[in-house]
């Protein structure tokens, strides 16, 4: 007769339970689902075989997160060998909720597992009914396990979260790009404002940094003479523009203004050239951020166009798990969406549009380029996920490629086979992670010896104290002597 066991994973340790009557059960499908909420019913069907309890809390907290990964943890395979009937000749199937833990249960003992059928119904009424299944477990104490998992299976996860170097990279680029649309539009304001008092400075400083600057050192364009002109070169970096701008003041058509609109004017420059300042390290910030988290990424095709494929992606992981025809479109849905709608032209880029390598290819080849680079960066991105040693050689070696392809469809020069430069990547990379081992091991004996040296150092400071506090014993017995003679 063929049997039902389920393994039901509960915060305080593992149970197994026997189905009575599995192929009655599995006929009368509804019947169970009915009987789910009902415990003397529910009881009748199903019976405890063995608990295992976790011993501890961190014991606990390793197998949910081995049973959340799908893995088969010792604790685990022991009670299942233990209270199975694995040698005996006996036919039966084991129900496990999470498939990938059933997979690995298979492998690892051999045994039929299986996630669908009766199986989900049984464990939500093993969920329901578990506190009252098991002997001297209350519902208060479930709670108490439960709650105390939860908050500690949470904190890990939040603490080691794997996309966690990714967030910075994600919350930077959208400031970063905030950033663009504020500076843009303050920097025009203060044009349109400054331009009521001295309209020929747009003409002669056209960038909108160096206009806010210029705009916050002369004030008053009547007070601007000779004196003025050096401060006004270092800002311009050009003398002659700087005679200009002091020409054009001599000779200006703007309106005066009071001295409170000139102070207004004044502080609102200073706020938009303290924020393009703050722009510049907020780019500065995330080209270091890159060259950590995805260094082949951002070699590739530069930290903001990488940056901006892991926002819209979500992460570097997600970004990882795309494939190129994916990364490709990425930031161009509502085109392609628009396109299948309308059975017109899919898009040829997204974000990559943004990269230098589009730009620089014919109209003809602006497709064919986009899916190479597409190709290229999901390798680069998977490579900077997934690989233990992080360096740039993959990214140098793709960008070339890249580059070469460029040529052939300009040219028709042949460029190299994939299968050569990434062999030539393989071992500049594993000789750079050589180097890096020794260096690690250098610094590691380095720091070794020199806390040898402070050890030995501190126990000879001490033995030179205590001889300094502590008299010689013999000089006190020679004075006994003469003491017990007089």
């Amino acid at each position: 007769m063929h049997e039902l066991f389920v393994l039901f994973e509960h915060a305080a340790g593992y149970g197994l339970f026997r189905v009575d009557q599995f192929e009655e059960v599995g006929m009368l499908l509804p019947q169970i689902e009915a009987s789910v909420t009902d415990l003397s019913r529910f009881n009748s069907i199903v019976q405890l075989v063995a608990f295992s309890p976790f011993k501890t809390a961190v014991v606990a907290l390793e197998n949910a997160n081995h049973i959340s990964e799908g893995t088969l943890t010792s604790e685990l395979q022991l009670f299942l060998e233990t209270h199975l009937p694995l040698s005996k000749k006996k036919k039966f199937t084991l129900g496990v909720s999470e498939p990938k833990l059933a997979s690995s249960i298979t492998e690892a003992l051999g045994i039929t597992c299986t996630h669908i059928g009766v199986v989900p119904e049984i464990t939500r009424g093993l969920r329901m009914h578990f506190p009252k299944l098991v002997k001297g477990f209350t519902v208060k104490s479930a709670a108490v396990a439960q709650l105390g998992l939860g908050h500690s299976y949470s904190r890990a996860k939040v603490k080691f979260n794997v996309n966690r170097s990714d967030n910075m990279i994600i919350q930077s680029i959208a400031l970063l790009d905030q950033l663009d649309k504020d500076v843009n539009t303050f920097s025009m304001r203060i044009r349109e404002w400054y331009s009521y008092h001295f309209p020929e400075l747009i003409k002669i400083v056209p960038e909108n940094y160096m206009y806010a600057k210029v705009a916050q050192f002369i004030k008053n364009r009547k007070e601007l003479d000779e004196s003025k002109l050096e401060g006004l070169e270092e800002i311009v970096l050009d003398s002659s523009k700087a005679e200009a701008i002091l020409n054009a003041s001599r000779s200006s058509m703007g309106m005066d203004i009071s001295p409170i609109d000139l102070l207004n004017i004044e502080t609102f420059a200073g706020r938009v050239i303290a924020l393009a300042d703050y722009r510049q390290k907020l780019s500065d910030y995330l080209r270091s951020k890159m060259s950590d988290v995805a260094p082949n990424l951002a070699t590739l095709i530069g930290e903001q166009v990488g940056a901006r494929l892991i926002a819209h992606a979500g992460s570097l992981t997600n970004l990882a798990k795309c494939p190129a025809s994916t990364v490709q479109i990425l930031g161009a849905e509502k085109a392609l969406f628009r396109a299948l709608k309308t059975r017109g032209n899919t898009p040829k880029y997204g974000l990559l549009y943004h990269s230098s390598f589009i730009g620089r290819a014919g109209a003809k080849n602006k497709g064919r380029i986009s899916r190479y680079l597409a190709n290229k960066c999901s390798i680069a991105s998977r490579i900077d996920c997934f690989s233990d040693y992080v360096t740039n050689v993959f990214g140098t070696k793709l960008r070339q490629q890249v580059e070469d392809r460029l040529k052939f469809y300009e040219v028709g020069e042949i460029p190299r086979k994939n299968i050569e430069v990434m062999q030539e990547a393989i071992q500049e990379a594993s000789a750079l992670e050589e180097a890096a081992k020794k260096e690690a091991k250098k610094k590691k004996k380095k720091s070794k010896k020199r806390s040898l040296d402070v050890s030995n150092g501190i126990e000879e400071m001490e033995v030179e104290a205590l001889e300094v506090t502590e008299p010689s014993p013999k000089k006190k017995k020679k004075k006994s002597k003469k003491n017990a003679e007089d």
